[in-house]
């Protein structure tokens, strides 16, 4: 006989049980969001770059500040990110045929090890007191070229780690990581800079490298992912005709064109703010390092709300959801080019890194999406010649004209741009729709 308060025990175990079904179905989505880290290489991967990027623009901020405490020119600060920038502009496509030639961790624990050098001379420099402009440019430009060599095999590595069946996760939280250190390192670079000094970020990123150099030894190269169907005969190639291979299928590719059309303007027109922060601080708000480490922190606050929701989405590329994201990106900017109230600029401003990190994932998730395997590194290579090469332009133009007509007109007239450049390839998103999901749908069916 079934005892008498059996029936209410059911309806007990009933309710927890419909209680804790929305907590499993959270963890589930949770688990999917970061699925990609369940491979251990990749792990090791993605907690070493984690470190490492946040400290790379750490120096980043400390070198734009080191500027202009050394020079007072905005005009040197648009030089510096050029230098900075400009290697991969000139670089970026011999090393994406790098990438698809010589074993990628190899050549990662070159250029890791070289930035680190690169980071510890510019902190005995500083810390010595004997630093003058000249070290600072020629330190950058070395980081500029070790960049232009380490952005595409890192992208392209993470196929090997992964596999095809979590590529898709894995490019969208490697995409998310970047582009999340790109806006929180000068976040916390920028409260550091006020509260320590320069000297101490230079020190923390070469720190910062001995956690991605330690990760990358540790990877297993037995368990990497062979790319199937991948060319054998790439490495007979010449590098000029390897490189117009690239060239030619980003030209033809629509989806890619448009991807990397608009992701150049806005890096062109709209992402300055290596040279706008500290002049917004220092001539607009008049607010001196204070007040640029706590903007500089909020830009990194919405950058970092907008990656965990991007790596939590996983969303499947679209061109139409990247095009709203640089419409929100533009107007962002130019409401906060047009608001002269500094506690106004903590939210836009927290807005328009959270628009950022959307049109930037976004646009880097679709390229790395459509490539194919054979092609991956030099498609790469294409996408960082027009967007990490159109960041020291724009910077430096902002710089130049900062000068001219003011920070706040060059700003409005940067954010009028990102507009236009959004509404031009809106009206022509048609045929890169079309091919973004010819492309998705044959990766789904391999």
């Amino acid at each position: 006989m079934r005892p008498i308060h059996s029936s209410t025990q059911e309806h007990t175990l009933l309710e927890e049980e419909q209680r804790s079904a929305p907590v499993r179905t959270q963890t589930r989505v949770l688990g999917r969001t970061f699925i990609a880290l369940r491979h251990r290489n990749y792990r090791l991967f993605f907690f070493g770059q984690m470190i490492s990027q946040v400290g790379t623009w750490m120096q980043i901020t400390a070198q734009a500040w080191l500027i202009l405490q050394l020079t007072h020119s905005a005009l040197l600060l648009g030089v510096v990110s050029l230098l900075q920038y400009l290697p991969v502009m000139i670089f970026s496509l011999y090393g994406g045929v790098l990438a698809d030639r010589v074993p990628k961790r190899t050549l990662l624990l070159v250029t890791q090890s070289i930035s680190l050098v690169q980071s510890a001379v510019m902190w005995l420099l500083v810390i010595t007191g004997v630093v003058q402009v000249w070290h600072v440019l020629l330190l950058v430009a070395l980081l500029g070229i070790t960049n232009a060599l380490d952005s595409p095999t890192r992208n392209a590595f993470i196929h090997e780690m992964v596999g095809r069946e979590d590529l898709p996760n894995a490019i969208a939280l490697n995409s998310s990581l970047a582009n999340m250190a790109r806006v929180l390192g000068p976040g916390l670079g920028g409260v550091l800079v006020a509260w320590l000094g320069v000297a101490p970020l230079f020190l923390l990123n070469t720190l910062s490298f001995i956690a991605v150099i330690i990760g990358l030894f540790m990877i297993d190269t037995r368990t990497l992912y062979a790319l199937p169907g991948k060319r054998t005969d790439d490495k007979k190639r010449g590098t000029l005709q390897s490189l117009r291979e690239g060239l030619s299928y980003s030209w033809h590719m629509p989806a890619v064109l448009l991807i990397i059309t608009l992701i150049g303007g806005i890096g062109l027109f709209g992402i300055t703010f290596n040279v706008m922060l500290p002049l917004f601080a220092t001539e607009v708000f008049h607010a001196g390092a204070t007040g640029y480490g706590f903007i500089a922190a909020a830009y990194g606050l919405g950058a970092l709300f907008s990656a965990l929701w991007v790596a939590w989405g996983n969303r499947q590329p679209s061109i139409r959801f990247l095009l709203i994201a640089a419409f929100a990106f533009g107007i962002l900017e130019i409401a906060f080019a047009l608001s002269p109230v500094y506690i106004l600029a903590f939210p836009l401003l927290v807005s328009i890194g959270f628009a950022q990190i959307v049109v930037t994932a976004t646009a880097s998730t679709a390229v790395q999406t459509i490539a194919p395997d054979h092609l991956r590194g030099r498609i790469i290579g294409v996408y960082l010649l027009v967007y990490a090469g159109a960041l020291p332009l724009g910077n430096f133009f902002a710089g130049v004209a900062t000068t001219r007509i003011g920070v706040s007109t060059t700003f409005l007239l940067g954010g009028a741009l990102c507009l236009v450049v959004a509404i031009i390839a809106w009206l022509l998103r048609q045929p890169a729709e079309e091919s973004l999901e010819e492309s998705t749908t044959e990766m789904r069916s391999e």
